[in-house]
């Protein structure tokens, strides 16, 4: 006999359901034990089975996973009442009743679980200020055996410590959030996160193809989160305090992170890591991921070998700057590439390649260097080609004018729900330059600067997908043309949840494949049909 306890991804309690045979099941299907809405969750998505030795869990979902102490696994056991199953947004804890259905809840999860905390809280505060008052400067071995010893002596100093407080994880997270990222360590070693989000010290999250989850465990507390974003931010050379809560780096693995901490951040700091695969992508993975189809690729390789100027639209998480390192790997070997970047992400191929990224201002607010800065620089660079990681400010009128000045091929992103849209926000950002231009002139400046739109979109699923390519073919009545050439035409969701669609030609024919036919390049015209 157990109790399965189920909670949101809020952390309130859903159900407690009392189980009296050896196994149970868990899903959306209303036959299960232990019911789970939701179109994340699969109609029959786990079995608990009691063993000799405990409770074993084991995955009966064919393409959802199952997640134990935030780690896919196909079976897990026995588990004990600090395992954490994660099953869509739901966090579930198994706790095994000798006694039956009535036995005391003097020893319910919750309650051990707030207890494990409070002895925490005491414990992390017992080594951080002792690690304070040692005025000398540790290496990182030194710094280990410190807070291994300091945790041991806060336990001895501890008389009271109850019985059901498992000591060793206890050690285990303090010391790791002293000596690591504390509980990021296990998120950043899981291949499958592209995504980690601390809203506050027990609110993280993480995504995975499969959507965004809350992640089981938690740090200490404010103080904890603060000491893990200065040690990342400390390694790549930026900083992070009350003079300058807030701070763009990448980690060592290239990661990119954002950090913003208090007063800036009401509930407590907060820490954005994107993470990039270790495999480099290519238009294939793309295919096979089936973001765009193969037609496409074909198209885009062409535009960008033919030296297109090519701005690629989405929304926040969209896969814009994924899809621009990608296109950008199609730049000829023998072109001169300066990239541009807040933080440096892009991993280009080419021999002749200057990276360059932006600096923030120093403790006296002097010294930064932006986005616009070096794109004006970069003019003065030869470049062949200038590739900017986003377009968000006044950098856009720059950018504009190096695509009318000779860097035909140029490339950049730009947050955007649609093409049109990608026009009307490029017309604002270029207005946030403080050039008084008329509207009519900075149109103008588009229509011949931008030759491509391509807008990338996510879906509720999490899926992404190129949803159009679209040229800009002039100005009419004083209003920019587009011309869409695909599109994903979306047709619902599967029984999964996950969008139906297929890829498809306009018919349209892009103008400036007419005038690379007349020099010569052969142009297989079957692609649009």
């Amino acid at each position: 006999m157990f109790n399965v306890i189920v909670r949101n991804s809020r952390g309130e309690t859903v159900s407690t359901t009392f189980i009296a045979e050896s196994t149970c099941t868990l899903g959306s299907q209303s036959d299960n034990q232990v019911v789970l809405s939701g179109w994340t969750v699969a109609r029959v998505h786990a079995e608990l089975s009691l063993k000799e030795d405990g409770v074993h869990v084991a995955n009966r979902a064919r393409l959802k996973a199952l997640r134990v102490n935030d780690s896919k696994v196909d079976t897990f056991g026995p588990l004990t009442l600090g395992d954490t199953i994660g099953i869509g947004d739901y966090h579930i804890k198994v706790q095994i009743k000798r006694g039956g259905r009535q036995q005391a809840e003097d020893d319910s999860p919750q309650d051990l679980e707030q207890l494990h905390q409070r002895v925490r809280e005491k414990v992390y505060w017992a080594v951080a200020n002792a690690l304070a008052a040692n005025t000398s400067v540790l290496t990182a071995d030194e710094t280990r055996a410190a807070v291994h010893q300091l945790i041991g002596a806060a336990f001895d100093a501890f008389k009271n410590v109850p019985p059901g407080i498992d000591r060793n994880r206890l050690g285990r997270e303090v010391m790791n959030e002293f000596i690591g990222n504390g509980p990021l360590d296990k998120l950043l070693q899981m291949e499958d996160v592209n995504e980690i989000m601390v809203n506050a010290p027990d609110e993280i999250f993480y995504q995975t193809d499969e959507g965004t989850q809350r992640a089981s465990e938690r740090f200490t507390n404010d103080d904890a989160v603060i000491q893990v974003i200065k040690r990342i931010v400390r390694e790549s050379g930026r900083r992070i305090d009350e003079r300058s809560p807030m701070v763009d780096a990448r980690m060592k693995g290239g990661s990119r992170i954002n950090a913003i901490i208090p007063p800036l951040a009401i509930k407590g700091p907060s820490l954005t890591i994107r993470r990039y695969k270790t495999e480099r992508l290519t238009g294939s993975h793309l295919v096979n991921y089936q973001s765009l189809s193969p037609n496409m690729l074909k198209f885009l390789e062409l535009a960008v070998k033919n030296k297109r100027n090519i701005v690629i639209a989405g929304g926040t998480g969209s896969g814009k700057s994924t899809l621009l390192n990608i296109l950008s790997n199609f730049i000829p070997e023998h072109e001169r590439v300066v990239t541009i970047e807040d933080a440096a992400e892009l991993e280009l191929s080419q021999p002749n390649l200057v990276s360059l990224e932006t600096r923030p201002a120093d403790v006296d607010g002097h010294g930064a260097i932006s986005i616009r800065d070096l794109v004006r620089n970069s003019l003065r660079m030869s470049p062949d080609r200038i590739v900017v990681g986003e377009c968000r400010g006044g950098e856009a009128l720059d950018m504009l004018q190096a695509m009318n000045t000779g860097h035909d091929g140029s490339l950049t992103t730009i947050h955007a729900n649609s093409p049109r849209d990608c026009i009307n926000r490029l017309e604002v950002l270029v207005l946030m330059s403080g050039m008084e231009l008329p509207v009519a002139a900075i149109r103008g400046q588009i229509q011949s600067g931008v030759h491509l739109i391509i807008q990338q979109s996510r879906f509720p699923c999490g899926s992404r997908r190129i949803t159009s390519i679209s040229e800009v073919s002039g100005v009419e009545s004083n209003t920019v043309q587009l011309g869409e050439i695909f599109r994903f035409q979306q047709d619902g969701f599967d029984a999964d949840g996950k969008v139906r669609g297929r890829f498809m030609a306009t018919g349209y024919i892009p103008v400036f494949l007419e005038k690379l036919q007349e020099r010569g390049t052969k142009i297989d015209f079957s692609l649009f049909e």
